[in-house]
């Protein structure tokens, strides 16, 4: 191909965690990719708070990294604070959250992109879509230089004719310091592809020479590291605390004094924010008899004195930003060196594209990340990869990537977005899988490597790994249930310390389901288990799957029950609109979305249980009338 005459396999356009997650994909899979961005300096940038992965999205990460994709890699590499939540909890809700160096983070991925020969760099914006017959073929950026592609992946973040406010003041950019991508609404517009608005913020970042920590309470990270990467040989880094300082009366009543203030409350802002990370003013009206709020005080990075205010986003003035700041316990002289600011920006309601996160109305045109309507860096890689690594199927004629909701939060997170019409920003959350007891951070490599294989992104060498993991965990499994423990004084004596006690044999296997028994014990009380010397993450998931055997196969169940509804296919060519005995709301949803199976159909919001035994039944006779 020639490259001299602006000629690729793949455009993508935004270089945050989506897209670089689409581009490396691409480009470790053989395609040549133009990678455009408004500012190369702010790859793979975090703009809001400087960590990776929590409830949630940390099994997002792990799910990235078991296909083949890179956060895990990057986070691993670079983080100031690993620690794990949620660890008393269930296996479902623990979460490993790491507190990221931002510039660390941003120049590990950079050296990624411009190391891969496949990967050619662009600081532009793209401003129309090319199409022909429905199909893409290039971009053009704002200086008119046409790009030629067979495949685009559109992952904009907030860019897309973003719009900052701060108090009653507002401009056009998609992130403070960065230029709005105007334009690109209008040409998918003339495409037939319907954009709304969403908001979102940040809080702002204050110097941590004006911090007075002895105030607040330090949040130290784990002694004991976990990592996010299935790879070997992560590096082991000094670690630094978090701090916790709390709002008070005072904060409140500052907030609520210049509530006129706010774009949000003066109708300014249309977009609708994020529902589970409201800013400061919407905590203090929506929880008003809520006294007191947590505040995190956590570090941006080891070369700089920025500090990271969570859980305190706003866009009111920057002067009464100052005079909230200052009533935190800590905070009192802080001197802000950047101003917490409401961002509204297009998005592209995911409903428009198929579960490849590709256009439905245009061949080859992808959409990942913020675009859809998601936020979080986690929500928005997972999108990337997958967007990635259909392209490339497009372009091969492969079959598309379409992970199941059984199989992975990631397709969770897709299915949730292409069948619901989401109307404020999309988090992804433990409660939003019904099979969170299978789809575990722990296991994510024993759902999804398999497919990160065969697509290509997993060499050898890591599978023969992983495989190699998975023998280990179902041999050691199978030995503990042969391990017998004896009623002995010597064993009894240290199963007091965990509360525990025996009168007679028992197997080592029905002794790791008592709650208070870990592997570690079975390890003192076994010199044969002590002996193997298994590593953390293969015992941690033997644990896992003796502990919860019962509600794990009960979950198992139920993924055979849905299974039942997916093979269930709907025809493409079906006419809603002739079918009897479901209502006009419910065609038009149906007529909307587009569901590819009965099990889709039944996740539409306001689709009832009755719609879809109608639908069955015809399904079922072959007697769905067609276009």
């Amino acid at each position: 191909m020639d490259y001299l005459n602006n000629k690729f396999d793949i455009i993508i356009v935004g270089a945050g965690h989506a897209g670089c997650e689409a581009t490396l994909a691409c480009a470790k899979l053989g395609l040549k990719v133009l990678l455009c961005t408004l500012n190369l300096e702010n790859i793979a940038l975090q703009p809001c708070n400087p960590a990776v992965g929590g409830p949630a999205k940390s099994t997002l990460v792990r799910e990235i990294d078991a296909l083949g994709g890179v956060m895990g890699e990057v986070t691993d590499a670079t983080y100031l604070q690993m620690k794990v939540l949620n660890s008393s909890k269930g296996p479902a809700v623990r979460a490993l959250r790491a507190q990221s160096d931002k510039a660390e983070y941003s120049r590990y991925m950079r050296n990624l992109i411009e190391s891969n020969e496949n990967i050619y760099l662009k600081q532009c914006c793209i401003t129309e879509l090319k199409v022909e017959n429905d199909t893409i073929t290039g971009a053009i950026d704002e200086f008119g230089v046409e790009y030629s592609a067979r495949a685009v992946v559109l992952t904009t973040g907030t860019s897309l004719e973003g719009k900052i406010f701060v108090g009653l003041r507002s401009y056009s950019a998609g992130r403070l310091g960065e230029q709005a991508a105007i334009g690109l609404s209008d040409s998918l517009h003339k495409l037939g592809i319907q954009t709304k608005k969403l908001k979102t913020g940040t809080p702002a970042r204050v110097d941590k020479r004006t911090i007075d920590y002895s105030k607040m309470t330090i949040q130290p990270g784990d002694d004991e590291l976990s990592f996010f990467s299935f790879k070997p040989n992560r590096p082991v880094r000094k670690t630094y605390p978090c701090y916790l300082t709390r709002t008070n009366e005072e904060t409140h009543k500052i907030i609520r004094e210049n509530l006129d203030k706010s774009p949000m409350y003066q109708g300014l802002i249309h977009g609708v924010g994020p529902r589970y990370c409201p800013s400061i003013e919407d905590k203090i009206v929506r929880f008003a008899s809520n006294p007191s709020h947590h505040i995190f005080i956590e570090p941006e990075g080891l070369g700089t004195y920025e500090t990271y205010i969570q859980g305190f986003s706003t866009s009111l003035p920057a002067d009464v930003q100052v005079r909230m700041i200052r009533s935190l316990p800590g905070l009192e002289k802080a001197h802000i060196i950047k101003p917490a600011y409401a961002v509204e920006y297009d998005y592209v309601p995911a409903v428009q594209t198929t579960h490849s996160l590709m256009s439905k109305q245009i061949k080859g045109l992808f959409f990942a990340g913020q675009i859809n309507g998601t936020s979080g860096y986690e929500e928005a890689a997972a999108q990337g990869l997958i967007a990635g690594i259909n392209a490339f199927n497009f372009l091969n004629n492969s079959e598309m990537l379409e992970l199941s909701r059984s199989s992975s939060y990631t397709g969770t997170l897709i299915d949730d977005l292409v069948t619901k019409d989401i109307q404020d920003p999309y988090r992804m959350l433990t409660s939003r899988s019904e099979y969170r007891l299978l789809l575990r951070q722990d296991n994510a490599d024993e759902r999804l490597t398999p497919i990160g294989h065969k697509i290509g992104l997993i060499d050898d060498e890591q599978f023969a790994r992983f495989t190699n993991k998975q023998k280990l965990i179902h041999e050691e499994k199978q030995r503990l249930e042969n391990v017998k423990i004896p009623p002995t004084e010597e064993v009894n004596e240290i199963l007091y310390k965990y509360e525990e006690h025996i009168d007679r044999g028992i197997r080592a296997s029905e002794l790791l389901k008592r709650p208070n028994i870990t592997y570690r014990v079975i390890q003192e009380l076994d010199e044969s288990t002590k002996a193997l010397n298994i590593s953390k993450e293969v015992y941690e998931q033997i644990e896992v799957i003796i502990k919860y055997d019962g509600y794990i196969k009960r979950q198992e169940e139920q993924v055979d029950q849905a299974g039942k509804l997916e093979k269930f296919k709907i025809p493409d060519n079906i006419d809603y609109s002739k079918i009897d005995h479901i209502s006009s709301e419910t065609k038009e949803k149906l007529e909307k979305i587009r569901p590819k199976t009965l099990a889709q159909a039944s996740r539409i919001g306001g689709v009832k249980p009755a719609d879809i035994s109608i639908l069955m039944v015809m399904l079922d006779r072959n007697t769905i009338a067609k276009k």
